[in-house]
């Protein structure tokens, strides 16, 4: 039984479709990409929101370098009440009951940003986990469980993500002060 389920597994990943593996006596669910920017659909969906949506003036930029990596950069500024830059993906409603943590790949310049996801279309609030950078290539894995409901920085009497779907996904530098910063994202993944 166990070699016939990695054979259709092995299979999947020639037609795009993922089974779940047997792992000694557990059934393993297949990493799931998110986003690779080295595939053209995925570059296409992030796009740049900064606080000017609220009169603020920091200005954030993204675009992808010849290595295939997300490049999201550019300056906080406190300014007119702003604080904040993102760059944000929406995507139809996916299934992603079966994962329990989200996994980034990114190069970071040892400043904090957020990861922060939506589970529905228009949801009024964000499921919010903050991550420290190193200034190197790193694994970011964070536990699905541990997102924080939040709303423009408030954190929510709600219960913590529910992790049953996804629309949403979303990077953010917001750390209360001015300053410059890079973001290079390789890729983000669910396990």
């Amino acid at each position: 039984m166990k070699s016939v389920l990695l054979f259709l597994f092995a299979m999947a990943g020639n037609t795009g479709f993922a089974f779940p593996v047997l792992a000694g006596d557990t059934l393993e669910v297949p990493e799931r990409v998110l986003f690779d920017f080295r595939r053209e659909p995925d570059r296409e969906r992030w796009q740049v929101e900064d606080d000017v949506v609220m009169g603020g003036r920091s200005q954030g930029d993204f675009y992808v370098d010849g290595e295939g990596n997300g490049i999201f950069s550019g300056v906080v500024s406190l300014e007119n009440d702003g604080g904040f830059s993102s760059v944000q993906a929406y995507f139809e409603p996916i299934d992603v009951s079966a994962y329990r943590v989200a996994v980034l790949r990114v190069k970071g310049d040892g400043k904090r940003y957020q990861f922060r996801v939506e589970s529905v279309p228009g949801e009024r609030h964000s499921y919010i986990h903050h991550f420290q950078t190193s200034g190197e290539w790193e694994t970011i894995e964070i536990p699905l469980a541990d997102m924080v409901p939040m709303h423009h920085g408030n954190r929510l009497d709600l219960p913590n993500y529910p992790g049953k779907t996804m629309s949403h996904a979303r990077f953010m530098i917001a750390n209360g002060q001015a300053e410059a910063f890079r973001l290079e994202i390789d890729r983000v993944s669910l396990r």
